[in-house]
């Protein structure tokens, strides 16, 4: 795989590889694992609240807007 980044990009990403003591490819790598993660997350909490807030949808309009 070839990553094209742009000078800025790679001296950003060449930055923070010398910052943390890591090589720019684990990076990375690192980036797109917690990326991932937190998309998991956002399915997880969006499918959590659409089980639980009709539930308590009476409540929510009772309360009026914030």
């Amino acid at each position: 795989m070839t990553l094209r980044l742009t000078d800025e990009e790679n001296r950003r990403l060449a930055e923070l590889a010398a910052s943390e003591g890591r090589s720019k490819q684990e990076i990375v790598r690192l980036a797109l694992a917690d990326r991932w993660s937190r998309q998991q997350r956002d399915g997880e909490l969006g499918e959590v609240l659409g089980r639980v807030l009709p539930r308590y949808q009476g409540l929510l309009d009772g309360l009026g807007p914030a």
